[in-house]
């Protein structure tokens, strides 16, 4: 593959840790791919490049990043993540796990063991997930086949059969781990708080990315045409696919405030930095039942970068979370600097719905010196049913034809509130309130549904595409709707959320 001519704009200095020395890289481009860098720019190219896109996983390298005084690992895609997002963290890539005298690490060793490699080009990706659940586990202990499959979902292979490469995730524990090969995790936090402290003395302004709320808002206030990110699985793809260029990035994850997930009496506020995997653990403990679908929204490895602000501000018609949120009843707030009489400056905020964001195909209501700042996110209440469905064409790591989010209240036989968010069928994510209206004081019986499921399906005009025809699209609305009806009432065994093997799929 020929090599991808480096971009001309001007860039600023890098800072990040590899094999335990700091590496420093001037007038590195805003929008050069971190791929790029290790494997143009480093010569590291034991990191593959695959689908460009965050799909394949062949790319996975494992970020470490201090945390609280903690090493905390997260595999990520390096095709699709912004190189300078990675400054004052620590970078692993699978030319770095071996011992300098060819001892392997777990990760690889248990791969050869069980036979988990044939052409190999994947093996890299694998093993760097691989190395992630290794070190999150401390060791590789307590792994199961689920959990495995569920932190390796953003790897494909085509040729090996998964069978293998889960024997791997499962017997790494019980090898032994050459001590060249453990990572001293105390050095390497100390290194990761001097680098942070030194990069915050140099940063320059091509890349940017505020330490404060207030500082994130001012930074978009004075630059209003620099392209914002968060976690970039939406933005890369311009990158990679789109060859877009930019003269100047504002990054949201750096602002402290907002990488947090506040809890209040009637809502949790999950903050524009926090990532999708974090958002989603915070969904989950207030409501279980929906661990299966934050597991199938993306690979660990997209999960790992992306954020649920970032999904959210994006407005894809496609994406995953906003069905979901709205059903929840869920809204955004929305800040931004304001100049005051005195000359200074304060914060100024609005509140508002989700599904009154949108205004088109992923244009929405915000200011252009507006950042989604909040996501806030009601409670479950105690008469709550909730079910959120997702139909694509792959069970994992896949893009939704259709998504379809149902909470209703259902009080003595009897539908009482009522919230559906549908995705895929409209220019934007949207709130069924047609069907809520018909759902609202009916009996919740088998004529109720159907109602419903005739009023869902006339309610949205979805266009054909590649993933799947408009009548097709119809179809399922009202299919799952009726899905609904049927798992409220003991039904089992009709979602393929049942078939969890990874093995029995491929």
């Amino acid at each position: 593959m020929l090599a991808r001519m480096k971009p001309q704009n001007s860039g600023q200095t890098l800072r990040f840790l590899h094999r335990g020395q700091a590496v420093t890289l001037a007038n590195v481009a805003p929008e050069r791919t971190l791929l790029d860098l290790l494997r143009e720019d480093l010569h590291l190219s034991a990191t593959k490049e695959g689908c460009g896109e965050g799909d394949c996983g062949a790319c996975t390298v494992v970020l470490g990043e201090e945390v609280n005084g903690q090493l905390r690992y997260k595999a990520i895609n390096s095709c699709i993540r912004l190189a300078h997002s990675v400054d004052g963290m620590a970078l692993w890539t699978a030319a770095d796990l071996a011992a300098p005298t060819g001892d392997l690490h777990p990760a690889q060793e248990a791969l050869v063991r069980c036979h988990g490699s044939q052409c190999g080009f994947c093996t890299p990706g694998f093993v760097m997930s691989l190395f992630g659940m290794y070190q999150n586990t401390r060791g590789g202990q307590g792994i199961t086949r689920e959990s495995a499959q569920a932190d390796l979902s953003g790897n494909l292979c085509r040729c090996t059969g998964y069978r293998p490469i889960l024997d791997a995730a499962q017997a790494m524990a019980d090898l032994p781990l050459p001590p060249a090969c453990a990572v001293d995790e105390a050095a390497t936090v100390a290194q990761l708080k001097a680098l942070k402290k030194q990069a915050a003395a140099h940063r320059g302004d091509s890349y940017l990315r505020p330490g404060t709320l207030a500082g994130l808002l001012h930074a978009r206030a004075t630059h209003p045409k620099a392209q914002v990110v968060a976690g970039c699985t939406d933005v890369g793809l311009w990158v990679t696919k789109q060859h877009r260029r930019f003269g100047q990035v504002l990054d949201v994850t750096g602002a402290r405030e907002l990488q947090r997930v506040e809890s209040y009496p009637h809502h949790i506020a999950i903050g524009a930095a926090v990532t999708l995997s974090d958002a989603f653990a915070a969904l989950v403990a207030e409501r279980p039942q929906l661990l299966s679908f934050s597991r199938r929204f993306a690979g660990l490895p997209v999960r790992n970068s992306g954020t649920l602000g970032g999904n959210v501000a994006n407005g894809s018609p496609i994406g995953d979370s906003m069905p979901l949120l709205i059903a929840l009843g869920a809204s955004v707030v929305l800040m931004r600097w304001k100049k005051n009489r005195a000359g200074g400056g304060e914060i100024a905020h609005r509140e508002v719905r989700l599904e009154d964001l949108y205004t088109g195909y992923r244009t929405s209501i915000m200011r252009p010196d507006e950042i989604l700042a909040w996501i806030k996110v009601p409670r479950p209440t105690p008469d709550e049913t909730l079910k959120v469905y997702k139909i694509s064409k792959r069970f994992d790591d896949d893009i939704s034809a259709v998504c379809l989010a149902v909470r209703l209240a259902i009080d003595h036989g009897r539908v009482g509130a009522a919230s559906i968010g549908a995705g895929g069928v409209a220019a934007t994510p949207a709130r069924a309130r047609r069907t809520e209206a018909v759902l609202r004081g009916q009996p919740w019986n088998e004529d109720t549904v159907m109602a419903a499921m005739d009023t869902l399906r006339s309610e949205f005009q979805p266009i054909s595409d590649m993933r799947a025809s408009a009548h097709y699209r119809q179809t399922v609305l009202g299919n799952l709707l009726r899905r609904f009806w049927l798992e409220s009432q003991g039904a089992h065994g009709i979602n393929l959320e049942h078939l969890q093997d990874m093995e029995a799929l491929a």
